[in-house]
Order: structure tokens, then sequence, then C-alpha cells
């Protein structure tokens, strides 16, 4: 099963696949994508198989007052300096997760269909889409200081996978390469959610949930590959969240970092560069976040510590999940990250509409604040930086990460410097003339009369 980070101390984007019998990890390639394993265009969305709801739905809270100013991770983005070069108009940016929910700070909220159920997509059981969708497009308020990075972006609400669902035939499932623990939802059903984004016409697919693997049991993810290669040659943007660590399960053994020939947990759709812009969180320090997942797919990094998000169930805002003895738990992990990063490529392509896909990408990993060893495992080209992604002067050719990045647009130039000693005498020689002036008429005043000064004295009552 794809979980996103739902019912666990933080919220992450985090899955599990049932893979069949236990593997040895292994050393392993990129995976290969052949093109013509993806789901053909123009089936309806409808969820493959009858489910049922086995749980009630989730909620965030909101704890204290809404923000009053901006997050630290806009201030952080430089939100209010990217929004002087774009909002992110005329973009359409698909959320393919647990749905998600109509709220007013949506507006432009499309229904992208429901691969779990029977709605329309716009409906989040698992208050994970919509946190997702808020942090891409929500509209700013006067009442608190939240906004989405594109706030004039549009979202196509697509659910493909809920904790509170289950098949029907739940047992009968319980086969190699299905879904295994709880919930529904599997990378065929994200293969279908691709394709389906691509035909309402997304120009950017945000993907925050992850299907790991031990390295070398191998995922069944032979569609989602194609699928998330048609988006790219279709000129879309696939933003995917890089995948949280988990107690358990296959997405508990850390990567060490060592690129391919050391991957110990392989992670799906991340893993699909260069069709996926995939994501790490940072911490406020600007290091990795400890339960963001390494690997050498990789690409840059964005905050995805203690969200600010719209709430699945209200009107209002939500920062904290309920957790056991009424405990709260801060919002974090890479589902946010991602889409951070999906709202800053919303901006970019409203900015420069005429890039494709893959100049989209490379600009938003090559203005990256690289890590100081340069490219590295865990931050891929580091952190995003939506001002230099909107402003920075490119070369025409790729560059190699560590050698040379962008810089920022040359600044207009300055006349040239003229010599100051033609103004400094002029002003000197003006100063003497009156500084003589003034001498002369004081040195008059005792030979001058007034005859106004008896009548002005006199009148003065000591």
């Amino acid at each position: 099963m794809i979980r996103p980070l739902l019912r666990l101390a933080a919220l992450a984007a985090t899955a599990t696949l049932a893979v069949g019998p236990v593997w040895q990890a292994a050393a392993i390639p990129p995976p290969p994508v052949d093109p013509a394993l993806a789901p053909a265009p123009g089936l309806p969305p409808v969820p493959p198989e009858a489910t049922e709801q086995k749980t009630v739905c989730d909620r965030a809270l909101m704890a204290g007052a809404p923000p009053r100013s901006a997050s630290d991770a806009a201030l952080e983005l430089g939100l209010a300096s990217a929004w002087q070069f774009s909002r992110g108009g005329g973009q359409t940016v698909a959320v393919i997760d647990t749905g998600v929910s109509r709220h007013p700070r949506l507006p432009h909220l499309i229904p992208g269909g429901d691969y779990v159920s029977n709605t329309d997509g716009l409906v989040d059981c698992d208050a994970h889409g919509t946190l997702v969708a808020g942090l891409i497009a929500g509209k700013p308020s006067p009442d608190d200081g939240f906004s989405g990075v594109a706030p004039d972006a549009a979202i196509i609400g697509i659910r493909q996978l809920s904790l509170a669902f289950e098949a029907k035939d739940y047992r009968r499932r319980e086969t190699p390469g299905e879904v295994s623990v709880g919930g529904f939802g599997n990378v065929w059903t994200l293969a279908l959610s691709v394709v389906r984004a691509v035909e309402l016409g997304a120009t950017v697919i945000n993907i925050s949930e992850v299907a790991c693997a031990p390295a070398g049991a191998g995922i069944t993810d032979g569609a989602l590959g194609a699928a998330v290669k048609l988006a790219h040659d279709r000129n879309v943007v696939v933003v995917a969240a890089a995948g949280n660590l988990q107690d358990s399960g296959p997405c508990k053994e850390q990567n060490d970092g060592s690129g391919w020939g050391a991957v110990k947990t392989s992670a799906s759709p991340a893993w699909f560069s260069p069709y996926v812009l995939s994501v790490a969180s940072t911490d406020p320090d600007g290091a990795a976040s400890p339960f963001s997942l390494y690997g050498p797919w990789v690409s840059v990094a964005a905050p995805g510590r203690n969200v600010v998000s719209l709430d699945s169930a209200g009107p209002g805002l939500v920062n904290v999940r309920k957790g056991d003895n009424d405990s709260r738990h801060p919002i974090d992990g890479t589902s946010f990250s991602s889409a951070y990063v999906a709202g800053a490529v919303a901006l970019v392509r409203a900015r420069f509409p005429t890039l494709t896909a893959g100049q989209v990408i490379d600009r938003v990993i090559r203005t990256a604040h690289a890590p100081s060893r340069g490219r590295d495992d865990r931050l891929g080209a580091g952190m995003i930086d939506p001002v230099a992604a909107l402003t920075a002067e490119l070369p025409d050719r790729p560059v190699q990460f560590g050698s040379e990045y962008g810089k920022p647009m040359a600044e207009p130039p300055q006349p040239k410097r003229k010599s100051p000693w033609p103004t400094r005498i002029a002003v000197g020689g003006t100063i003497g003339c009156l500084a003589v002036l003034g001498l002369g008429y004081a040195l008059s005043v005792p030979y001058r009369r007034d005859p106004r000064r008896k009548s002005l004295t006199e009148n003065v009552d000591y």
C-alpha cells in the first residue's frame, strides 16, 4: 500500500507495499522505464475493485491561535519577493493524494476523480491531500499570515489513496505485489492517476506518496514509471516526495548516501529520475530532516517541519495531528517539502511558459543552494530558491553539480564615474564669495541708521 505521512507521530510521505518474500538488500541500478507499460488513456476514474470504509475519517487540528505572520518556511523560501515575479497564474497543479476537500481558500479547485470510492476526488477522509493542496495554492487571507506558494494556481484533486478504506475482498488481495497492511491504494492506482492528471490538463503533478521496498526485492511499479515518463514527455512536471523513514516496514532502513551501489531501500516514484523532481525535507537549520529518506534520486530539498495548512474538515487552518492519549504532534514530512516545490514549479511555469518540463526541472535544480560538499544523496542539489529560479540567467548548456550555478540577473549598468574636483572647486569658490559678502555687510552695520530703531525700543515693556 502506498502510505502518506498519516496516523503516525508526524505526518509523512511514506508507503508500504507488499513485495512477496523477504529479500536481502543488494546494490541496484536506476530503474528501467518501459513506455509500453503505461495505463491506457481514457479509463474512467473508478476503484479497480469494490471498497468499503472501515474507520472514521481522520483530521488535523489547530493548536493555539492562527499565525498572524508568514511561516518560517515562507520566509526561508522568500515567497514575498518571489510573488513580485509570479504568483502561479494560469497553472494547474494535480494533487494525487487522499483527495482534496473543498475549502474557501482553494477557489480554483477542480474535481479529478476517485480511485478509492465513488466521489469526484474532492473528499479528503485522511486529512492529508488538503494540507498538500493548501501549501501549493492556498489563498492568503487578512485574518492570518498563511498562504500557499502559488496562490493564483488551480488545483486538481485526485483521490487514489485512503487509510480509512479497504477492499471488500481483503484477504484475497494478500498476495505478492499487492497491498499489505490496511488502507487502499497502490502503484497501479497511482499510475492511473498520473495519466488522468495529464488528460485533465495539469501542468504540474504533485505526488506526496511513496512505495518502498528493500533493494533487490523489486517494486512492481513498471506502470508507474511509464506513467511519469508519459507526463514528462507531455510537458508536465512531476514532483514527488523522497519518502519518510518508518520504525517498521519496507521504509525503515536508511540509505547511507553513497550512490546507487549503496542503496538499501528503494522508493517509487521518487527514484524515476530524471522524469521526476524528487524532494527531501530540511529542518529549520537547513540540515536534512532525520526522517527524510536519502537516495541518489533526490533532486532538491525544501522545508518539511512544523507545517501550517488548510483544514480538511472546515474553513480554517491546522498545525497539529492528534496522537495517543490526546497528545499533539507537529505536522512534518517530505509530503510537504514536495508541496512547497510543486508550488515553486508553478511559479516558474507561469513566468517562463515556453520552457519544457525538463527545462523547468533543470532550472529549479541549478538555482538551488547546494550543500557544502556539492550535490549529495541527502539533499540533492540543496534547498530550492524560488526567487533565483524566477530571476537567474542560466548558461545554455547544463552544468555539473558543485561547479557552476545560475547567478542573479545583472543589475542595470552604473553610469561612468566622473572626477569630483570640478564640482568641488566650483562649490568652494561660491562659498568663499558668500563669506566675503557677509563679512562686508557685518562691518557696515554700525554706519547704517534704521529709522525704526527708536520706536521699537521704546515700546518694549521691561
